[in-house]
């Protein structure tokens, strides 16, 4: 409901500046919130209007002056003060109230999603590539950050209205798979293979693998199984599919622990046989080029000196990773005809998709402007008890025990029907909320100990500010509330709260913008701590009926907001703990 009270200021503003109110909407945004001062709750940039001509002749401070003395008050609009390049706006604290909760409380699903600012997002359809670990193998620690941050932007793309696409391209072909079938069939054994899958897998890899490195005959039969995999010999099909089969169970185990699904599993091996059709394509578009070392390049450099290139082909004329890359961004667009589409691995990649993009341009697919990676940083001192960490089932282990050891500590726990779930999605939401504090490029020191801190921007007060508004309802729940009068929420801590819920739309356009989780983070982090200050200073129990309700009104209000924005970053709530 942040747009009526946009679109009342913008009302304003057009007629002074003689520029359509639509035009202004995007241009006025809600005061941040301070502990030091009370704030007004609107604001709009004088340079940003001067851009469009619309402020009188003058120095800036002369003109947002002048602007702020002819803009009318009304019943919306109180008071428009004029700052340093800016004009803030006032606005009727009962109205604010009233509009905010009114349709929290009729729509709360809606709230912020369907706001103005963010109609020219909605429509379309988004196919978002994510997690993508390699098969045979158990699922690497390594690979948390491209899942939780995957599925927080498929999260994010399908509460602003997009068809959301979620596939998980699996690491399934190349020459890893040729020393593994090799090392499978010198010492595997199906027996292991059925109790043990994926940890028999890695025993042979690792045990491969050390054979390789003083055995030369080793990559002979590598080579060999891998030409026999190209070739879909039966055998050795017969035995990757086992290995493939068997690895994707596994890790739909550990993404339902997540909360994480995906509309397709995809993988390199089902467009290995596409990509000599790349190459062709390549070739007649005169794009593909023979290097010095017999390998097929394509020119990067845009001066036609081959100063910067791509290798598509190995000199023994078979495909590479980036090949298949580009055979796969084919044939999606052919099959899910997406609007755009978002890769998400860590920043060691990001020459990879920087020289996928130009391919694809290259070859004349406009739609490759639409395409892109979103790139993360490393994190760094992730361990257990028992030593450092390597597998992600160890680390959701260890986030479970641990937050049940801290349960069963706290006095404040409560008495739960499945503790253990209850410790798992707390640990999760810990897990999560550590990742997307800050910028996603940055590498991260991991400490279970601040992870799993009750107080301060974890996961663990997110989760707790949620279960405490839901155990505030539950006790109330045979009141009846209702936002029809709001006047007792003109104090200051309810109008903190208010003023805060004005920027959740602005927060989620932010969010949309440049695909970074750290604003949502710590627009919820800021509701929390409101509105933890505002339940200690603002009791229901014993307050006079009108005031109970209203206030009642607006901590249900809260409560939803965090229950959707945690439900956007990939955190289920808890309603006890």
């Amino acid at each position: 409901m942040a747009c009526f009270f946009r679109r009342s200021v913008a009302r304003q503003l057009a007629k002074v500046c003689e520029v359509s109110e639509d035009a202004l909407i995007p241009l006025i945004s809600a005061v941040p919130v301070s502990k030091k001062q009370v704030s007004a709750d609107l604001r709009v940039s004088v340079s940003c209007l001067l851009q469009g001509g619309a402020a009188p002749d003058g120095d800036l401070h002369t003109k947002t002056q002048a602007l702020a003395n002819q803009i009318r008050r009304d019943s919306v609009v109180e008071d428009v003060v004029a700052g340093r390049g800016v004009i803030h706006f006032r606005l009727n604290k009962l109205i604010l109230a009233q509009k905010l909760l009114g349709q929290l409380q009729s729509d709360p699903d809606g709230f912020g999603v369907k706001s103005e600012l963010l109609q020219h997002l909605q429509g379309g359809r988004t196919l978002v590539e994510f997690s993508s670990p390699n098969i045979a193998k158990k699922f690497h620690a390594g690979h948390l950050r491209s899942t939780i941050i995957g599925n927080f932007i498929a999260n994010l793309k399908k509460a602003l209205g997009k068809e959301v696409i979620r596939v998980n391209y699996l690491g399934d072909w190349g020459m890893q798979f040729g020393l593994l079938g090799a090392g499978f069939e010198r010492f595997g054994s199906q027996e292991k293979l059925k109790t043990q899958p994926l940890e028999h897998l890695f025993e042979v890899y690792v045990q491969v693998n050390r054979e390789a490195e003083c055995d030369e005959s080793v990559h002979s039969a590598a080579a060999g199984f891998y030409r026999r995999l190209v070739q879909r010999e039966d055998q050795a099909m017969a035995l990757w599919t086992q290995f493939r089969e068997i690895t994707v169970l596994e890790y739909k185990r550990i993404y339902q622990r997540l909360g994480v699904d995906f509309d397709h599993y995809s993988g390199e091996s089902l467009h290995d046989g596409q990509t000599q059709s790349v190459l062709e394509e390549l070739t007649a578009k005169r794009l593909l080029k023979t290097s010095e070392k017999g390998t097929g390049v394509v020119d990067l450099s845009g001066t036609g000196d081959m100063s910067s290139y791509a290798t598509l082909v190995r000199s023994d004329g078979t495909s590479l990773y980036l090949t298949r890359d580009v055979a796969a961004a084919l044939d999606r667009k052919q099959r899910f005809g997406f609007d755009e589409m978002i890769y998400v691995t860590d920043k060691s990649q990001i020459a990879h998709f920087q020289q996928l993009f130009h391919i694809l341009a290259a070859m004349g697919h406009q739609w490759a402007e639409r395409c892109r990676h979103v790139a993360f940083g490393l994190v760094q001192g992730m361990s257990t008890r028992r030593g450092e960490v390597v597998f992600l089932e160890d680390v959701l282990e260890e986030a479970r025990s641990r937050m049940i050891n801290n349960m069963t500590q706290s006095r404040t726990s409560k008495v739960l029907e499945d503790p253990e779930q209850t410790a798992e999605r707390i640990g999760i939401s810990a897990l999560i909320i550590q990742d997307f504090r800050g910028p996603l490029m940055s590498d991260y020191k991991f400490d279970w100990d601040k992870v799993l801190q009750a107080q301060g921007d974890t996961g663990v007060f997110l989760q707790y500010t949620h279960a405490r508004l839901c155990s505030l309802l539950r006790t109330h729940a045979s009141d009846t509330y209702s936002c029809c009068d709001v006047s007792p929420l003109t104090d200051s801590r309810s109008v903190s709260v208010l003023q805060h819920l004005l920027r959740y739309d602005e927060v989620l356009l932010q969010s949309a913008n440049d695909l970074q989780p750290r604003h949502l983070v710590n627009f919820l982090m800021t509701l929390s701590h409101l509105v933890a200050s505002a339940h200690r200073e603002l009791p229901v129990k014993g307050s006079p009926a009108a005031t109970a309700q209203a206030r009642l009104c607006l901590f249900s209000s809260v409560r939803s907001v965090l229950a959707s924005g945690m439900r956007i970053l990939g955190i289920t709530p808890v309603d006890k703990m």
